[in-house]
């Protein structure tokens, strides 16, 4: 059991000796006052005035147009060790401070690194210490460590182990396993959130807790709920999951001249029920045409297999014999090559066996992005689609894709409560729209925004309702937020059941219990049920 029954007493011996005064540099001096230190906290706390504050606050942030907000944190702490963490919640409540919580810095409306009040980053990236079990199967991963640092110290270790997660090298592993976490082997093993068996979170009072100390409700929370809703998670216990020697991949690319939209009609009606080792995604987007001048709509079919090409051919050449697939498509390779195959297909870049290229935590950078979410239930008929290839026409539109994710296999067995992540059985893949602009200025904003919106609304038709279904880690404020102060749990359903359907009033009873006062909140945090709505939920 973790819990640290000292900090307790800490905090109330704490909350006599601090000042009332709510300033930044109360807070800092709350900081270096903090008994029991492990390591020096002074070299780890960046204010607006260090000149290394703009480095720190930069180098996580992904997307660049954050980086012109007018409310940057007052405060930066880089903790070393658990208590830089404890000593940043207790003395952030102590002087009035919102924290928000940042790993690898992806969250796509900045959340973890922009706030419309007064707040501190509490940035992870020192904290990123990976430990592989072979024997037991097992990976303990502390919240700063990248996807790519992760899996590149798993292939280190074995050849025959991998983990079930996304495809960006660059995410931080403690906000994609909170959220869920798509990835190559979703259809065999689930997502990442589905294969976490342990972690260690520090909650509002400054108690480090494990699963035990935590207990189950807890627990179900972070795994799939946001995890920054409910304290800071120091570290997670991953469960490792088997891979082949010989895994296959290929990226084949077909235009609409080379029948891509009959190729996606088929896609629609066969990847969620193709064998569980083969995961086909769909990346459609605007390329120039073969003709001078001209451009076309071009779906790359994006694939891993577990096993060889042998015996991967005449499995697609069965249920998908439209999209044509040869042996000269396709490469047989490891595990962790497939992984950095996977990565290089998302930055455009050329695929190398060189697997030291995941451990760049700072390989992707865009200048402005909007992204959102779909699910489908039934296949979008062909003149859908046309609709669809229409709207990426658009030429006031400099870079834009939608990517189909297939469902079925495991995906399909896992109940829709088992954790916060709702998005199970019924569902034949996942959708999700991404556009991306160099152009600078408001009028570029406005009609990238604007265009992305119509985009969504054209697909309404097509995709889930009531709710219209998102996914977490694709963050999207648009489908509703909290407000600074108090949040209705009603006000906050709107957004809520659309990434977490009927786990929603569960995350929010846990959430009352765990943080009464609402101090780890942000823009789509789970909010907490007043005494009124706390009472009418008791009594239905």
């Amino acid at each position: 059991m973790m819990c640290c029954f000292t900090v307790a007493a800490i905090v109330l011996l704490f909350s006599f000796s601090s000042s009332s005064a709510d300033t930044p540099e109360n807070f800092v001096q709350c900081l270096y006052n903090y008994p029991r230190m492990t390591n020096p906290i002074s070299n780890v706390v960046y204010t607006q005035t260090n000149p290394s504050y703009s480095s720190i606050l930069d180098m996580s942030i992904r997307i660049s147009m954050f980086s012109n907000s007018s409310t940057k944190p007052q405060v930066i702490v880089t903790p070393l060790d658990v208590s830089h963490i404890q000593a940043t919640i207790i003395c952030a409540q102590r002087h009035g401070m919102q924290i928000r919580t940042r790993s690898g810095g992806h969250d796509y409306e900045g959340l973890s690194y922009v706030a419309r009040v007064p707040f501190s980053i509490v940035d992870l990236f020192n904290l990123r210490q990976i430990t592989v079990n072979v024997e037991n199967r097992t990976a303990w991963v502390q919240a700063g460590a990248t996807l790519g640092e992760l899996y590149y110290t798993i292939s280190q270790k074995t050849k025959t182990l991998g983990f079930p997660a996304g495809v960006c090298a660059t995410v931080g592993t403690g906000g994609l396993f909170s959220g869920g976490g798509y990835g190559f082997l979703m259809r065999k093993y689930g997502l990442a959130a589905d294969n976490i068996i342990d972690a260690h979170i520090i909650d509002v009072n400054g108690n480090l807790l494990d699963r035990k100390a935590m207990g189950e409700d807890l627990f179900w929370a972070i795994r799939g709920g946001g995890g920054a809703s409910f304290g800071v998670i120091v570290a997670w216990k991953i469960k490792l999951v088997p891979v082949p020697s010989t895994v296959t991949v290929f990226n084949v690319a077909r235009t609409l001249e080379e029948n891509a939209t009959e190729i996606i009609q088929k896609w629609q009606l066969v990847a969620n029920k193709m064998d569980e080792r083969i995961f086909i995604r769909v990346d459609v987007k605007k390329v120039n045409s073969s003709e001078h001048g001209k451009q076309t709509i071009q779906a790359n079919f994006v694939s891993m297999f577990q096993g060889g090409v042998e015996e991967l051919i005449p499995m697609v050449q069965k249920s998908l014999p439209e999209l044509g697939l040869d042996r000269k498509d396709c490469t047989e390779t490891s595990w962790i090559g497939s992984v950095v195959f996977a990565n290089a297909v998302l930055l455009g870049s050329s695929v190398n066996e060189v697997t030291d290229v995941l451990l760049n935590r700072t390989q992707i950078r865009v200048n402005n992005f909007k992204g959102k979410s779909d699910y489908v239930r039934k296949p979008i008929p062909v003149d859908g689609l046309r609709g669809l290839w229409r709207l990426l026409y658009d030429d006031k539109v400099e870079d834009a894709v939608v990517q189909f994710a297939p469902y079925g296999g495991r995906m399909d067995e896992i109940s829709e409560s088992e954790i916060p992540f709702p998005h199970r059985s019924g569902y034949i893949f996942h959708v999700h729209y991404a556009v991306i602009w160099q152009e600078e200025g408001d009028e570029a904003a406005r009609r990238h925004m604007n265009w992305i919106k119509k985009l969504y609304k054209y697909m309404e038709p097509y995709v889930s309702n009531s709710p219209r279904a998102a996914y977490l880690n694709y963050r999207d404020l648009d489908i509703g937020m909290n407000n600074n102060g108090y949040t209705s749990y009603h006000q906050a359903s709107i957004w809520g059941v659309k990434y977490f359907g009927n786990n929603f009033r569960r995350l929010v009873e846990v959430k009352t219990k765990v943080d009464p006062h609402d101090f780890f909140r942000n823009e789509q945090s789970i909010p907490t049920l007043s005494k009124e709505e706390n009472y009418y939920q008791e009594t239905i």
